[in-house]
């Protein structure tokens, strides 16, 4: 590519790929572990509470921060916080994959977590700030089909490593990590910087708040929605009855948050410094385009967290070969990615968004009516490509609608909050569809059972047991003849399970796809090149980093602008 006023130049393409390399990186760390927990548990002698903790002390750590980081990155410069936290991503991959013990792994996976933090927000940042125009569309397509990507390479990725060892999950991080950093500071320049503090006690409130609601609704099926149904150990003290810990933390979430929202609110009007500025959510396209967000992540991510059970258990798909499925929805996200090129010029984001959705309730509904216990592997292929082209598209765009018409200067905090509405979504989504798939299961079992002529007692017995397992019995049932026919009621009950869950979700992002009715469409398409100025002006106390002059923002047309164009509406 060549430098024109039509495509920015090539290093700016090049800083892409590392900056879309780093976020595939936390991403695949999400997914990653669910496949290699099983040999982690039989390395490290843990327990099934340590188990768990090591799946979801990144997530925890990881949503609560999403403020803080991309308020620092405002303060610090993107480029700054985003390589911070690839050398903080790094370090702790080298820490989890010599750990001796499960405690170091999961204070490993939390420090992973705060790295990802780091990266995710500022991702955003670096690509809303680097690119304008047309560009700016097909350059948010290559970061969304990332992240689609990424979560579907994932399980593969861990099937394959796990062949080896499973510490070469991690292992396999450090040499990308110092490639990322390499291009990051290659081909990115420093970013602009603005004068300013945190908000401690914003901050602390916000990674409180977003922490445990992150925490209640990772764990509400574990351990109950309102009565302790599972004891709590941390450090030794157990929770073991009584209001279930998931009902505290939801309570004390909701009152940290409030009081986290009131302070912001409050600082912006006194003319303070908020960590989040409320103010960003009288913009329309960032407000609705928010709601957007958190509803296609409902959607969206819960259906890759139920599918690989249904392959494994269901199917008799191994580890690997699961993973392999899953390609097939990379593939349709990265065709997505392709397509979107020729398609900015011509296809407005917000139309983007909804073909996207359009493709991936096609995709979800496929899934559902060919879902059986002997679905040929072509048909769930076909399913999840058609899937995977509609996750390249609208979670790309989305994106882009959502940061269009943020002031340069609140970039990282839109950032932040746009990354904050994205993973709680998706932790809401698979709560809920987890708990969906699994109640499915027990009942749909307990019923095939006692219809088959089983006991009461024996038919709940052994539907608590295959639900338990999460469906990793089924194998064992199969195999033996006094139990295959409970086996082969559990391959029933879950592909049901799976056929629910799928419809759920299409229900889900038909809602998402209503939800776009309500952002409005720019009334004059941007001109290639050129950015409209945001709705807030920019602060005259911004500051480049110390040492270095401020880039001035690639936006080639502005030497020559068209005064007989009209401004966009909000501008």
């Amino acid at each position: 590519m060549t430098d024109t006023p039509e495509s920015p130049p090539l290093r700016q393409w090049l800083g892409l790929v590392a900056v879309s390399l780093g976020v595939a990186l936390i991403v695949v760390d999400i997914t990653i572990v669910n496949v290699i927990l099983a040999p982690i548990i039989e390395d490290l002698s843990i327990t099934s509470v340590d188990a768990q903790w090591i799946q979801e002390s990144y997530a925890i750590a990881f949503a609560a921060l999403l403020l803080l980081t991309g308020r620092l990155s405002d303060l610090h410069g993107a480029r700054k916080i985003f390589l911070i936290g690839l050398v903080v991503f790094g370090v702790t991959s080298v820490l989890a994959a010599v750990a001796p013990s499960g405690g170091l792994l999961i204070l490993a996976r939390f420090l992973q977590g705060i790295g990802g933090a780091m990266i995710l927000p500022t991702s955003l940042a670096l690509v809303n700030a680097t690119f304008t125009g047309k560009a700016r569309g097909q350059a948010f397509a290559v970061w969304g089909s990332t992240i689609g990507a990424a979560a579907a390479v994932g399980p593969l990725l861990g099937g394959w490593l796990a062949d080896f060892s499973w510490r070469w999950a991690f292992g396999i991080n450090i040499p990308l990590v110092a490639v990322i950093i390499a291009g990051v500071l290659i081909y990115l320049p420093p970013s602009p910087r603005t004068r300013g503090r945190v908000d401690t006690l914003g901050a602390v409130l916000s990674a409180v708040g977003l922490g445990l609601l992150a925490f209640a609704l990772i764990e509400g099926r574990t351990y109950g929605w309102l009565i302790t149904t599972e004891p709590l150990t941390v450090g030794g003290v157990s929770w073991s009855g009584g209001p279930s810990p998931v009902l505290v933390a939801l309570v004390v979430s909701a009152l940290a948050l409030v009081a986290f929202w009131r302070r912001q609110a409050a600082l912006g009007r006194s003319g303070g410094e908020p960590l989040m500025d409320v103010r960003l959510f009288g913009i329309p396209s960032f407000r609705n385009g928010n709601v957007v967000t958190l509803i296609v992540g409902l959607g969206e991510f819960g259906i890759i967290a139920v599918l690989p059970l249904w392959l494994q258990f269901a199917l008799d798909y191994t580890a690997f070969q699961a993973g392999l499925a899953l390609v097939a929805l990379a593939v349709g996200s990265f065709c997505a990615s392709g397509a979107s090129f020729p398609m900015a010029a011509t296809v407005p984001a917000l139309a983007q968004v909804r073909i996207g959705l359009v493709l991936e309730i096609a995709g979800l509904g496929l899934l559902g009516l060919i879902a059986a216990t002997d679905s040929a592997w072509w048909l769930i292929a076909l399913a999840l490509f058609v899937y995977g082209i509609g996750v390249g598209f609208a979670t790309a765009q989305v994106t882009n609608i959502v940061l269009v018409d943020v002031p340069a200067d609140s970039a990282g905090q839109g950032s932040g909050i746009q990354s904050a509405a994205r993973e709680l979504g998706s932790a809401l989504g698979i709560a809920v569809l987890t708990t969906l798939f699994f109640s499915t299961l027990a009942s749909g079992l307990r019923d095939r059972l006692t219809d088959g002529g089983a006991p009461d007692g024996e038919a709940e017995r052994l539907s608590g047991v295959v639900t338990e397992s999460a469906g990793s019995v089924i194998p064992a049932l199969l195999a033996e003849p006094r139990t295959e026919s409970a086996g082969e009621a559990a391959r029933a009950a879950m592909t049901s399970g799976l056929q629910i869950s799928s419809y759920v979700c299409a229900a889900l992002l038909v809602l998402a796809l209503a939800a776009t009715l309500f952002i409005t469409p720019r009334a004059e398409p941007e001109p290639d090149g050129a950015r409209p100025e945001p709705p807030q002006p920019e602060p005259e106390h911004a500051r480049p980093e110390p040492g270095h002059a401020r880039p001035e923002p690639v936006r080639p047309d502005s030497a020559q602008p068209e005064p007989d164009r009209p401004k966009p509406a909000g501008a």
